[in-house]
Protein backbone atom coordinates (compact mmCIF):
# COMPACT_ATOMS: atom_id res chain seq x y z
CA UNK A 1 0.00 0.00 0.00
CA UNK A 2 0.99 3.32 -0.80
CA UNK A 3 2.73 5.66 1.81
CA UNK A 4 -0.07 7.80 2.68
CA UNK A 5 -0.44 11.50 3.52
CA UNK A 6 0.42 12.86 6.70
CA UNK A 7 -2.09 14.90 6.65
CA UNK A 8 -4.70 13.07 8.86
CA UNK A 9 -1.76 11.78 10.98
CA UNK A 10 -3.27 8.51 11.65
CA UNK A 11 -1.68 4.82 12.24
CA UNK A 12 -1.52 2.74 9.34
CA UNK A 13 -2.74 0.28 11.19
CA UNK A 14 -6.13 1.73 12.00
CA UNK A 15 -8.36 -0.18 9.93
CA UNK A 16 -6.57 -3.43 10.85
CA UNK A 17 -8.59 -6.54 9.23
CA UNK A 18 -10.08 -4.11 6.45
CA UNK A 19 -9.32 -4.99 2.67
CA UNK A 20 -9.10 -1.94 2.00
CA UNK A 21 -9.33 0.35 -1.52
CA UNK A 22 -7.71 -0.68 -4.38
CA UNK A 23 -5.61 1.47 -6.85
CA UNK A 24 -5.39 1.59 -10.09
CA UNK A 25 -3.38 3.58 -13.39
CA UNK A 26 -4.96 6.15 -15.36
CA UNK A 27 -8.06 6.01 -16.97
CA UNK A 28 -10.42 8.30 -19.25
CA UNK A 29 -12.50 10.22 -17.53
CA UNK A 30 -14.99 10.62 -20.39
CA UNK A 31 -16.51 14.20 -20.60
CA UNK A 32 -14.66 16.24 -17.89
CA UNK A 33 -13.50 19.32 -18.66
CA UNK A 34 -14.81 20.93 -15.14
CA UNK A 35 -12.98 23.70 -13.29
CA UNK A 36 -14.65 23.81 -9.65
CA UNK A 37 -13.99 23.82 -6.38
CA UNK A 38 -13.95 24.58 -2.66
CA UNK A 39 -10.65 26.62 -2.14
CA UNK A 40 -10.97 30.48 -1.48
CA UNK A 41 -13.48 32.51 -2.98
CA UNK A 42 -11.09 34.37 -5.05
CA UNK A 43 -9.67 31.00 -6.79
CA UNK A 44 -13.65 29.41 -7.09
CA UNK A 45 -14.56 33.46 -9.00
CA UNK A 46 -11.68 32.88 -11.63
CA UNK A 47 -11.99 29.00 -11.92
CA UNK A 48 -16.12 29.16 -12.73
CA UNK A 49 -15.84 31.61 -15.12
CA UNK A 50 -13.28 30.15 -17.20
CA UNK A 51 -16.11 30.80 -19.75
CA UNK A 52 -18.56 32.60 -18.32
CA UNK A 53 -18.92 36.22 -19.61
CA UNK A 54 -15.83 38.15 -20.18
CA UNK A 55 -17.24 40.85 -17.31
CA UNK A 56 -16.25 37.79 -15.05
CA UNK A 57 -13.20 36.49 -16.49
CA UNK A 58 -10.50 38.72 -15.06
CA UNK A 59 -8.78 35.96 -13.43
CA UNK A 60 -8.86 33.17 -15.64
CA UNK A 61 -5.92 34.30 -17.56
CA UNK A 62 -3.67 34.27 -14.40
CA UNK A 63 -4.85 30.76 -13.80
CA UNK A 64 -3.68 29.71 -17.37
CA UNK A 65 -0.40 31.14 -16.81
CA UNK A 66 -0.25 29.28 -13.97
CA UNK A 67 -1.28 25.57 -15.48
CA UNK A 68 1.04 26.08 -18.74
CA UNK A 69 4.27 26.18 -15.86
CA UNK A 70 3.06 22.83 -14.41
CA UNK A 71 4.02 19.55 -16.19
CA UNK A 72 1.98 16.82 -16.82
CA UNK A 73 4.19 14.65 -14.25
CA UNK A 74 3.89 17.13 -11.78
CA UNK A 75 0.12 17.27 -11.86
CA UNK A 76 0.33 13.19 -11.67
CA UNK A 77 2.27 13.22 -8.89
CA UNK A 78 -0.77 15.68 -7.20
CA UNK A 79 -3.09 12.97 -7.92
CA UNK A 80 -0.64 10.32 -6.64
CA UNK A 81 -0.57 12.27 -3.15
CA UNK A 82 -4.47 12.89 -2.98
CA UNK A 83 -4.81 9.46 -3.97
CA UNK A 84 -2.66 8.33 -0.86
CA UNK A 85 -4.60 10.77 1.35
CA UNK A 86 -8.04 8.80 0.52
CA UNK A 87 -6.84 5.71 0.52
CA UNK A 88 -5.59 6.08 3.84
CA UNK A 89 -9.22 7.83 4.97
CA UNK A 90 -11.18 5.19 3.58
CA UNK A 91 -8.91 2.68 5.45
CA UNK A 92 -10.16 4.15 9.39
CA UNK A 93 -13.30 4.23 7.74
CA UNK A 94 -13.41 0.89 7.08
CA UNK A 95 -14.55 1.50 3.57
CA UNK A 96 -13.89 -0.54 0.13
CA UNK A 97 -13.12 1.59 -3.29
CA UNK A 98 -11.02 1.67 -6.34
CA UNK A 99 -8.80 4.80 -6.33
CA UNK A 100 -7.88 6.27 -9.72
CA UNK A 101 -5.70 9.03 -10.32
CA UNK A 102 -5.19 11.07 -13.61
CA UNK A 103 -4.92 13.71 -15.43
CA UNK A 104 -7.38 15.41 -17.49
CA UNK A 105 -7.82 18.51 -19.23
CA UNK A 106 -4.82 20.05 -17.55
CA UNK A 107 -5.58 19.19 -13.72
CA UNK A 108 -4.75 16.57 -11.31
CA UNK A 109 -7.94 14.23 -10.69
CA UNK A 110 -8.55 11.46 -8.54
CA UNK A 111 -11.66 9.34 -9.08
CA UNK A 112 -13.21 6.35 -5.75
CA UNK A 113 -15.67 4.11 -7.00
CA UNK A 114 -17.50 1.20 -5.15
CA UNK A 115 -20.21 0.63 -2.74
CA UNK A 116 -21.09 1.93 0.53
CA UNK A 117 -19.56 5.95 -0.47
CA UNK A 118 -22.94 7.88 -0.22
CA UNK A 119 -21.68 9.26 2.97
CA UNK A 120 -18.60 10.77 1.18
CA UNK A 121 -20.88 12.72 -0.92
CA UNK A 122 -23.73 14.28 1.46
CA UNK A 123 -26.10 16.52 0.48
CA UNK A 124 -25.56 18.07 -2.87
CA UNK A 125 -22.12 16.88 -2.52
CA UNK A 126 -21.04 18.75 0.53
CA UNK A 127 -19.07 16.45 2.12
CA UNK A 128 -17.08 15.66 -1.25
CA UNK A 129 -16.58 19.39 -1.78
CA UNK A 130 -14.80 18.99 1.63
CA UNK A 131 -12.94 16.39 1.14
CA UNK A 132 -11.72 17.88 -1.98
CA UNK A 133 -10.62 20.64 0.01
CA UNK A 134 -8.42 18.11 2.19
CA UNK A 135 -6.88 16.32 -0.60
CA UNK A 136 -5.90 19.27 -1.96
CA UNK A 137 -4.79 21.12 1.55
CA UNK A 138 -2.44 17.17 1.76
CA UNK A 139 -0.90 18.23 -1.40
CA UNK A 140 -0.22 21.77 -0.90
CA UNK A 141 1.49 20.24 2.28
CA UNK A 142 3.80 17.79 0.16
CA UNK A 143 4.26 19.89 -2.69
CA UNK A 144 4.25 23.68 -1.41
CA UNK A 145 2.06 24.84 -4.44
CA UNK A 146 -1.91 25.24 -4.66
CA UNK A 147 -3.32 22.44 -6.04
CA UNK A 148 -6.74 22.35 -8.68
CA UNK A 149 -7.25 18.54 -8.09
CA UNK A 150 -10.81 17.43 -8.23
CA UNK A 151 -11.54 14.67 -6.39
CA UNK A 152 -15.08 12.20 -7.79
CA UNK A 153 -16.70 9.79 -5.75
CA UNK A 154 -18.86 6.92 -7.30
CA UNK A 155 -19.30 9.05 -9.99
CA UNK A 156 -21.74 11.87 -8.60
CA UNK A 157 -20.17 14.95 -10.40
CA UNK A 158 -20.45 12.98 -14.07
CA UNK A 159 -24.45 13.04 -12.67
CA UNK A 160 -24.88 16.04 -11.48
CA UNK A 161 -23.74 17.63 -14.54
CA UNK A 162 -26.41 16.14 -16.51
CA UNK A 163 -28.79 17.39 -13.73
CA UNK A 164 -27.62 21.29 -13.99
CA UNK A 165 -27.41 20.71 -18.15
CA UNK A 166 -31.51 20.18 -17.88
CA UNK A 167 -31.78 22.79 -15.25
CA UNK A 168 -29.72 25.52 -17.03
CA UNK A 169 -31.88 24.43 -20.09
CA UNK A 170 -34.71 25.25 -18.61
CA UNK A 171 -34.30 28.31 -17.28
CA UNK A 172 -32.70 29.35 -20.68
CA UNK A 173 -36.43 28.43 -22.30
CA UNK A 174 -38.04 31.00 -19.83
CA UNK A 175 -35.89 33.56 -20.75
CA UNK A 176 -36.30 33.68 -24.11
CA UNK A 177 -40.49 32.59 -23.83
CA UNK A 178 -40.86 35.71 -20.98
CA UNK A 179 -37.64 37.97 -21.82
CA UNK A 180 -37.04 38.67 -18.04
CA UNK A 181 -34.10 36.80 -16.21
CA UNK A 182 -34.42 33.66 -14.24
CA UNK A 183 -32.16 33.46 -10.76
CA UNK A 184 -31.20 29.73 -9.97
CA UNK A 185 -30.88 28.69 -6.23
CA UNK A 186 -27.70 29.00 -4.81
CA UNK A 187 -24.66 26.51 -6.09
CA UNK A 188 -21.27 25.79 -6.01
CA UNK A 189 -18.44 27.12 -8.16
CA UNK A 190 -18.05 23.48 -9.68
CA UNK A 191 -22.42 23.53 -10.49
CA UNK A 192 -22.24 26.98 -11.32
CA UNK A 193 -19.36 26.27 -13.57
CA UNK A 194 -21.34 23.34 -15.09
CA UNK A 195 -24.11 25.94 -15.53
CA UNK A 196 -22.00 28.46 -17.19
CA UNK A 197 -20.89 26.16 -19.76
CA UNK A 198 -24.33 25.29 -20.98
CA UNK A 199 -25.92 28.77 -21.30
CA UNK A 200 -22.50 30.14 -22.91
CA UNK A 201 -23.25 27.32 -25.70
CA UNK A 202 -26.87 28.56 -26.22
CA UNK A 203 -28.12 31.61 -28.36
CA UNK A 204 -30.10 34.12 -27.31
CA UNK A 205 -29.13 33.87 -23.12
CA UNK A 206 -26.34 35.22 -21.61
CA UNK A 207 -25.48 34.33 -17.32
CA UNK A 208 -23.49 35.96 -14.60
CA UNK A 209 -23.22 35.02 -10.89
CA UNK A 210 -23.97 37.12 -8.45
CA UNK A 211 -23.61 37.36 -4.44
CA UNK A 212 -20.83 35.79 -2.05
CA UNK A 213 -20.34 32.41 -0.80
CA UNK A 214 -22.23 30.01 0.07
CA UNK A 215 -24.81 31.62 -1.44
CA UNK A 216 -23.62 32.77 -4.39
CA UNK A 217 -25.95 31.81 -7.27
CA UNK A 218 -26.14 32.21 -11.29
CA UNK A 219 -28.72 34.94 -12.86
CA UNK A 220 -29.68 33.56 -16.82
CA UNK A 221 -30.76 36.73 -19.06
CA UNK A 222 -31.32 38.03 -22.71
CA UNK A 223 -28.67 38.55 -24.61
CA UNK A 224 -27.74 41.96 -25.33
Amino acid sequence: MPERSPFLNLPAGAAAGNSGPSRSGPSEYGDETVTDTSTPSAEQSAEETASAPAAESAGTEETKKSESVTSDSDLFRQSEIAADYVEGLLDILDYDGDIDELVSSGRPMVEVVGGRLNSLVGTRGATLEALQELSRLAVFRQTGSPSRLLLDIGGYRATRRKELGAIAKNAAEKVKEFGEPVRLEAMSAFERKCVHDVINALAGVESESEGVEPSRRIVVRPAP
